[in-house]
């Protein structure tokens, strides 16, 4: 049986199940589905009473199922191939060529190069520029923003993560991963509106997540449109 908590601006969406055991545990799984294993003879009561008392634990699990697990898709890199940049689907368009450059011109993607097997790198050399504009002038009014609360990062940089879209360290560094470029930009904001939280609350707490839902009111669907997308 599904239930359902409210947490601040979030729900939490568990299931219940009892079994023979003597301790009531709770475990998060990588599709975001969260279990609660029970006692049998426990009450609702003292199972949602967990799950309140967790609920922070609970939603940075999820939020790191989610939001810091970019997909990898198999690709090939050669004419004809659907690529994304800012949530646009472009045809990869493989030009012979002794100047090697990266042009997006109408539909295309055009990688201009002698050697077909460059492709791959220079593509992504391509999104790394894109990414290095792009994040910093779309950061910049934010952070310029949460100065009311007496916060900045120490810096903004970009950095190819494997299992995360973006991070906050302790003092204050807020990293990137360049592949967010290929996402619509609502959902490049919404990554760094949420690492911006994490320079005011380290932890997710209704007050992080009251917070984030004040500064960016649909980060939700721009969550749900990053993980339909790229995630």
């Amino acid at each position: 049986m599904k239930h359902i908590i409210k947490y601040g601006s979030e729900e939490i969406e568990y299931t219940v199940i009892f079994r023979e055991r003597k301790t009531l545990g709770i475990t998060v799984h990588s599709d975001r589905t969260t279990v609660v294993n029970a006692p049998h003879g426990s009450s609702l009561e003292k199972v949602e009473a967990k799950v309140r008392k967790r609920a922070a634990w609970i939603l940075k699990q999820q939020d790191h199922f989610l939001s810091f697990e970019p997909r990898n898709t198999l690709r090939k890199y050669v004419s004809g191939e659907s690529h994304l940049y800012l949530g646009r689907q472009y045809q990869l368009l493989i030009i012979e060529s002794d100047l090697e450059k990266v042009k997006l011109s109408g539909g295309h993607l055009k990688i201009h190069t002698k050697d077909k097997r460059r492709a791959k790198e220079l593509l992504e050399e391509w999104y790394m520029e894109k990414a290095k504009t792009w994040f910093e002038n779309i950061a910049a009014p934010f952070v310029e923003r949460f100065k009311k609360y007496q916060v900045a990062p120490q810096n903004l940089e970009i950095r190819k993560m494997q299992y995360r879209w973006g991070s906050c360290s302790s003092n204050g560094r807020i990293l990137l991963n360049p592949e967010l470029i290929k996402a619509p930009r609502a959902c490049i904001e919404y990554v760094i509106i949420h690492e911006l939280c994490h320079l005011v609350y380290r932890d997710h707490t209704k007050e992080f997540f009251d917070l984030q839902q004040r500064e960016f009111p649909e980060w939700k669907k721009w969550k749900n449109k990053l993980e339909n997308t790229l995630a």
